[in-house]
């Protein structure tokens, strides 16, 4: 609930601190005398958007703090999902800067507007005029029936699921899109991997056909230079292999003079078995060199085919054709795997369908239980708001189909006469009547659920003396489980508050300011009676306050 609200520096306040207590508040001033101000104040630390134009003094900052004691509100969650220190009397504060920057904090740490927004839901519900239209919006009813089946958590779960279901079937959807393009592109892909997979492509083996077709290609210059080579190193004469053993020989004989001709020799001992081993080997090459045509146009052929096949994929070697063949194998497996693939998806969903359906039937048994007691205690409320002949019909047929909050449909009516046919509830009930309804309602709910504080803003408009008299005592009632603050102009309304306050202007130095005080009981039998009979109060009127204030001694 809220404990206190300080206001500075917004509209016409210029600097307001109040105490709030449990139970029914009560709120009354004439009207301009700032009471909406208040209540936009109060928007500010729920999350509404800022308006620089609401600062009274452009050189200061506004600022408006609320403390709340959220003890019984279940909020420890809420805190740890949104990284925030949880304290049972947790302060809320928003500033608007000079400069037009908005700031907002929950126990001293800066939060956005959304997150703020959040736990506003959770802290007060300001209900307007404009709130009472909200009785013909389908999403405020089921949350009206859903509240009181207490069927949250059922919610909850039903959501889950649903949201997997959906999932599910964007899959299948996504999956059928594949499935068709696939389909166009299989026989392309068949034909494309089969072409690969015939080359039996293996990594190096471009290099090694490029080596030998080179080989094949010049037998003729191998031949000869290879010839040529060997003769050079073996002629018995002139070849340097001999010269190079004719040097040994002379090295050999001054070997014994110094290391250094020793080093000589034994460096030119190497070289000539170097020299010996590569013209063995120039031999051996010699012997393989012959020519091969049909080896020749095999290797031609396979190369060639290497090279169509990296035309075609844009491929730079053989290990990136045999990527684009893994690629095309999966492609055309998933066409041949498609139907295995979309059975068991299908299965999934269909699984998928009973898991929601059997949520959505106990969402539609709970709320079919409640909807009568619902309607009974409805109606009882109405009569003793001056509607005894008002009838509510709430119709709840389950759909095929899966809907956000279940299969069902939910309608409500209303016979607001005696003998009137019913009629959707935003045709069939002018303002008060929506007013005396929305009153009820939330009456049922206060006493069923935990509902954070609750401003009623002129929910009394339209509303003869008598009725409100009647709407006192519910506010009344409903301030027994929880914050109820009303805001209004009605006497009867305003004497069954538990407390009261006064908002009001006042001119100093040609500046007005807004103020706010709490009326002990002596300055409430005034306030009632001013309202009762004007500025010119009579006895009659004090007298007519006191009763209303339920014969307090003064």
């Amino acid at each position: 609930m809220l404990t206190a609200l300080s206001i500075k520096n917004y509209a016409l306040i210029e600097d307001i601190n109040i105490n709030l207590q449990p139970g029914f508040t009560t709120i009354t001033g004439e009207t301009g005398a700032g009471k909406s101000i208040m209540l936009g104040a109060l928007g500010l630390l729920l999350g509404n958007r800022a308006d620089y134009g609401a600062i009274r003094n452009s050189a200061k900052k506004c600022v408006i703090e609320g403390t709340f004691n959220i003890t019984n509100y279940k909020l420890k969650d809420f805190f740890v999902s949104e990284d925030l220190d949880y304290e049972s009397s947790t302060i809320i504060r928003r500033e608007i800067l000079p400069s037009g920057k908005s700031r907002a904090f929950v126990n001293d740490t800066p939060v956005n507007l959304s997150s703020l927004n959040a736990l506003g839901t959770y802290l007060i519900d300001i209900h307007s005029q404009h709130e009472t239209l909200s009785l013909g919006n389908i999403d405020y009813q089921f949350q009206v029936i859903d509240t009181i089946a207490k069927n949250e958590g059922v919610i909850i779960e039903y959501k889950q699921h649903l949201k997997e279901y959906r999932k599910l079937q964007k899959r299948a959807v996504d999956l059928k899109e594949e499935q068709a393009q696939a389909a166009k592109e299989y026989d392309y892909n068949l034909f494309l991997l089969n072409e690969l997979e015939e080359a039996k492509l293996k990594p190096g083996m471009q290099e090694e056909l490029e080596a030998r077709y080179e080989e094949l290609n010049n037998v003729e210059e191998l031949t000869e230079q290879l010839s040529a080579a060997f003769n050079n190193i073996n002629q018995e004469e002139i070849g340097s292999l001999e010269t190079l053993k004719e040097v040994r020989g002379s090295l050999a004989r001054i070997s014994t003079f110094s290391p250094t001709y020793e080093s000589l020799h034994g460096r030119l001992q190497s070289v000539i078995i170097e020299l010996d081993d590569i013209g063995e080997e120039i031999a051996a090459a010699l012997e393989r060199v012959e020519a091969n045509p049909e080896e020749l146009e095999a290797a031609n052929t396979k190369l060639q085919l290497i090279y169509n096949l990296q035309k075609k994929h844009a491929a730079g070697s053989i290990e990136e054709l045999k990527e684009i063949q893994e690629e095309l194998q999966k492609k055309v497996s998933a066409s041949e795997n498609a139907e295995t693939d979309l059975s068991e998806l299908n299965k999934a969903i269909a699984d998928k369908e009973k898991e929601l359906a059997a949520v959505a039937k106990k969402l539609h048994e709970n709320r079919k239980k409640i909807i009568p007691p619902f309607i009974k205690e409805t109606e009882e409320t109405l009569a003793a708001l001056g509607m005894p002949n008002a009838r509510l019909k709430i119709e709840l047929q389950q759909q095929k189909t899966f809907l956000q909050n279940g299969q069902d449909q939910l309608s409500w009516y209303l016979a607001a006469n005696k003998g009137g046919d019913f009629k959707e509830m935003k045709k069939a009930a002018s303002g008060g009547e929506l007013s005396r309804i929305m009153l009820a309602v939330k009456s049922i709910l206060a006493a069923q659920s935990n509902l954070p504080t609750i401003i009623f803003d002129e929910i009394d408009t339209g509303v003869s003396g008598d009725i409100a008299q009647k709407m006192g005592e519910i506010l009344q009632r409903m301030g027994n489980n929880m914050q109820v603050i009303a805001i209004t102009h009605l006497p009867q309304i305003a004497g069954k508050g538990n407390s009261h306050f006064k908002i009001f202007k006042e001119d100093t130095a040609n500046v007005t300011t807004t103020k706010i005080r709490q009326l002990q009981t002596p300055d409430r039998v005034e306030e009632l009676a001013m309202m009762l009979g004007g500025n010119n109060i009579s006895e009659s009127a004090r007298a007519h306050a006191k009763e209303l204030l339920n014969g307090i001694e003064y």
